[in-house]
C-alpha cells in the first residue's frame, strides 16, 4: 500500500479526523503559550484571593497600578518560561467613581484596599509613564468565561496552560520510548543468540513492574518535577516498543531483501535502518499513538500524587486534585473540567491509533 492511498483511507475514518481535529487544537493552544491565555501571566498564576471561585460568566472591573516589574520583551523566553510579569499591579473593584480624572470612591472587594481608597486617589499615581491619562488605561473589566479557582486564578488560563505540559510529555516521553524501543528491538530481532536472550531479559523484567510504580519510583530517585516526568515515563514505555519491534524483525529479517542486501555487501547498519526499518515502521507508528495517551495518564497520576508538575505550574493532575473536594458541591466543574479536557485528548489519540491501524494495514 502507498503512503498516498493509505493517506485517503485515513481521511475517510471520521472519528479518526475528529480525534486529529481535537489535538490539532490543542497544539495550538500549546504553541500560542501565554498569548493565546487571558491571564498571560507566567503559569496562569495571577491570583485574586477575594475573587475565589467565582461562577463562569463573572464580569469583574479591576483598576490597574502602575509597578516596578517589567516584562522581559522577549518573544523566546516568555514562551519557555509560560509567561511574564503583567508589569502593573490590579485591584478587583465592585464600582469606581471618578471626579475631574481623580479616584473619588471605590467600592473594593479588599477592605484593607477600601480604606486607602477612602482618601481618593490621584490617577498620577496609578498611571505609567507611557500611559495617556485617560480612563481606559487604569480601569479595564474582565469576564472569566470558566470562572476562578479557590485561589482566585483563571480557571480558562490554567486549563489552557496544562494543555502545553500534557502534550510536552506526551511528545517526549514517546520519543524516548522510540528511540531506546526500536534500537533494542532491532538488535534484539536481528542477531538474536545470547544477544537477544540478555536485551529480552531486561525488557521482560522492566515490563513486569507495573508503570506507574516503576515511574513513581524513578521520580523518587531523581526527584519531582516535570523534567524528570519526561525521563521516567520514557524510560518506562520502551518495553512495549521493544518486544513489538523485535516480533517484527524477526518475521522480516529472512526475507529475501534482506538476503539480497546482505548478498551484495551492506552493513548491518545499513540493513538495519534502510532496509528492515521502514518496512516495520507501521505498527510502530500505532503504538506510538497508544502510548501518547498513556503518558498523559500517567502524568496527570503524578501530578495527581505531587510527584509530577510542580504548583504553581497548571498540570491537569494537578488541578483535579486542588479541587476534588469540590465533587461533591455546585463547584464540581473545577475538577472535571481538566478531567474532561484528559479524557477527550486520551479518546483522541486512541482513535487516531485506530485510524492509522485500519488505514496501514494491508488486508482492507
Amino acid at each position: 500500500m502507498t503512503t498516498y492511498s493509505a493517506f485517503q483511507k485515513f481521511k475517510r475514518n471520521k472519528l479518526a479526523m475528529a480525534g486529529c481535529a481535537f489535538t490539532f487544537l490543542l497544539l495550538v493552544v500549546m504553541l500560542g503559550g501565554c498569548w493565546l491565555r487571558p491571564d498571560s501571566t507566567q503559569y496562569a498564576n495571577n491570583q485574586h484571593l477575594v475573587l475565589s471561585t467565582l461562577k463562569p460568566g463573572n464580569v469583574v472591573q479591576f483598576i490597574r497600578f502602575k509597578s516596578e516589574v517589567v516584562s522581559s520583551g522577549n518573544f523566546f523566553t516568555e514562551w519557555i518560561q509560560g509567561g511574564a510579569p503583567l508589569g502593573y499591579e490590579e485591584i478587583p473593584v465592585r464600582s469606581v467613581h471618578l471626579k475631574d480624572g481623580d479616584i473619588l470612591w471605590v467600592d473594593a472587594y479588599d477592605m484593607s484596599w477600601q480604606e486607602k481608597f477612602a482618601k481618593g486617589v490621584s490617577t498620577k499615581t496609578l498611571l505609567r509613564s507611557n500611559d495617556s491619562g485617560t480612563e481606559a488605561d487604569f480601569i479595564f473589566t474582565r469576564r472569566f468565561l470558566l470562572g476562578t479557582d479557590k485561589y482566585g486564578r483563571d480557571v480558562l488560563s490554567r486549563l489552557m496552560a496544562g494543555t502545553s505540559v500534557s502534550l510536552m510529555v506526551g511528545m517526549i516521553a514517546v520519543l524516548i520510548s522510540l528511540l531506546i524501543g526500536v534500537t533494542v528491538g532491532l538488535i534484539a530481532g536481528y542477531y538474536r543468540g545470547w544477544v537477544d536472550a540478555i536485551l529480552m531479559w531486561l525488557t521482560n523484567v522492566i515490563w513486569a513492574i507495573p508503570t506507574l510504580i516503576l515511574v513513581m519510583a524513578i521520580t523518587f530517585s531523581l526527584g519531582s518535577g516535570l523534567a524528570v516526568v519526561f525521563i521516567a515515563v520514557g524510560l518506562t514505555m520502551w518495553v512495549d516498543v521493544a518486544r513489538l519491534v523485535r516480533g517484527q524483525v524477526l518475521s522480516v529479517r529472512e526475507k529475501e531483501f534482506i538476503e539480497a542486501a546482505r548478498a551484495v555487501g551492506n552493513s548491518d547498519f545499513r540493513i538495519l535502518f534502510h532496509h528492515i526499518l521502514p518496512n516495520i515502521i507501521s505498527p510502530v507508528i500505532v503504538l506510538a499513538a497508544s502510548n501518547f495517551a498513556s503518558a498523559i495518564l500517567v502524568e496527570a497520576g503524578l501530578s495527581f500524587l505531587g510527584l509530577g508538575a510542580q504548583i504553581p505550574q497548571p498540570s491537569w493532575g494537578n488541578m483535579i486534585r486542588e479541587h476534588y473536594s469540590f465533587l461533591t458541591t455546585d463547584l464540581a466543574y473545577l475538577a472535571f473540567a481538566p478531567g474532561v479536557l484528559m479524557m477527550l485528548l486520551v479518546l483522541s489519540f486512541m482513535l487516531i491509533g485506530n485510524g492509522l491501524r485500519d488505514a496501514l494495514d494491508v488486508r482492507t
